[in-house]
């Protein structure tokens, strides 16, 4: 019974181990696909070159927020909502960002994206302790 609680014991610290290695890289890997910290409005070419750069193009949709990170990380201290998934981690500024979303309208022979710049609060998915985001889930 004590090496099946031991074995037990070990498995529940590897999985909080790598779910704890996991958090960053998901953190990383929202900010890679909708942070930019500089400031708007930005022209035609916005989104085809942070598509690019960001290597997003096979994404068909696309939002970069314009704020801060402090202050996209606030908003993960705001109350929870339900998310499009149906999860509960999710949570609205309280106030507007500025904020580009970006369109495909065609794929071939290169991916071109429309570029809308408008001010909206965000709805982003928060996990770990301190809170970060991790999914950005929409706007209002």
């Amino acid at each position: 019974m004590a090496l099946k609680s031991l074995v037990l014991f070990s498995l529940l610290v590897l999985v909080l181990l790598v779910l704890e290695g996991a958090q960053p890289s998901l953190a990383q890997d929202f900010q890679r696909k909708h942070m930019d910290t500089s400031n708007g409005p930005f022209g035609r070419t916005y989104c085809n070159q942070m598509m690019r750069r960001r290597n997003l193009l096979r994404r068909t949709f696309n939002t970069f927020v314009h704020a801060s990170l402090a202050a996209v990380q606030a908003v993960c201290r705001e109350p929870n909502i339900r998310c499009r998934n149906g999860q509960n981690n999710c949570h609205r500024s309280r106030n507007q960002m500025s904020i580009t979303d970006c369109i495909l309208t065609r794929r071939r022979p290169s991916p071109n994206y429309r570029t809308i710049n408008r001010r909206a609060s965000i709805i982003i998915a928060c996990v770990g302790n301190p809170p970060v985001p991790v999914h950005f889930d929409g706007s209002r």
